[in-house]
C-alpha cells in the first residue's frame, strides 16, 4: 500500500479544494494518505487586508515529513507563472533532504489554480516539476486519459501536467466538478503508481 502525501498552499480555498479531491482519488487507489498544508509567510497585515482564508483544517507540514511518503502531490496557486512565495519559501527549507537524497526514486506531481485560463497554470506547473526533479522524484501528470479536460462547453482546468482550476479575477469561482474530477483521477493515477513501485 502506497502513503501519498498531498501537500498544498491556499490563500482563498480553490488549491485546498483540489487538494481534497487529490486526496479522495489516491485513497480510492488503495493509498494511505495525508493531507498537509505549507505554512503562512505573509505578514499578518497582509494576509487580513487580502482576505485570505486560515487553513485550520489540515496540519502544517514540516520539510522533514515528506521523507515519509512514497508519492508527494504539491497544489500550489500561481503568481505569475510561478509558485507562490509560500511555496517555495518552504522547498527553499529542504536542502537536508536533498544533500541526503531522502526524496529520490518518489512518485510526484503538481496540481494549480490561477485567475484566468491563461493565467500561468501550465507554468506553475512546470515550477512544481522543476522543484520535485531536483528531488530525484518522477513526475506523473495528468494523462488525456482523463477527457474531461478536453472538454469546451465550459471553462475547464486540466492539462496534461496536472489537474488545475481557474479561480476567476474575483476568486469568486470555485473549482468545479470536472476540475474536482481531474484532480482525483491524478491523485488515483499517481497512488497506483506509487503502488506499483513500493507496493
Amino acid at each position: 500500500m502506497a502513503k501519498v502525501l498531498v501537500l498544498y498552499y491556499s490563500s482563498y480555498g480553490h488549491i485546498e479544494a483540489m487538494a481534497g479531491a487529490v486526496a479522495e482519488g489516491a485513497r480510492e487507489a488503495g493509498a494511505t494518505v495525508d493531507i498537509k498544508r505549507m505554512p503562512e509567510t505573509a505578514p499578518a497585515e497582509v494576509v487580513s487586508a487580502a482576505g485570505f482564508r486560515e487553513n485550520k483544517g489540515h496540519p502544517e507540514a514540516q520539510p522533514e515529513d515528506l521523507a515519509g511518503y512514497d508519492a508527494i502531490i504539491v497544489g500550489a496557486p500561481t503568481r505569475y507563472g510561478n509558485v507562490s512565495s509560500q511555496v517555495q519559501s518552504f522547498f527553499d527549507r529542504t536542502g537536508g533532504l536533498w544533500f541526503r537524497g531522502a526524496l529520490v526514486g518518489k512518485v510526484g506531481g503538481g496540481f494549480a489554480s490561477s485567475a484566468t485560463q491563461h493565467g500561468g497554470n501550465e507554468a506553475t506547473l512546470f515550477s512544481i516539476h522543476k522543484i520535485l526533479l531536483h528531488h530525484g522524484l518522477t513526475i506523473v501528470g495528468l494523462p488525456y486519459a482523463f477527457q474531461g479536460q478536453m472538454g469546451m462547453s465550459e471553462i475547464v482546468g486540466g492539462s496534461p501536467y496536472g489537474a488545475t482550476t481557474v479561480a476567476g479575477g474575483d476568486g469568486s469561482r470555485m473549482p468545479s466538478e470536472t476540475d474536482l474530477a481531474g484532480a482525483r483521477f491524478q491523485g488515483k493515477h499517481i497512488a497506483e503508481i506509487a503502488a506499483k513501485l513500493f507496493g
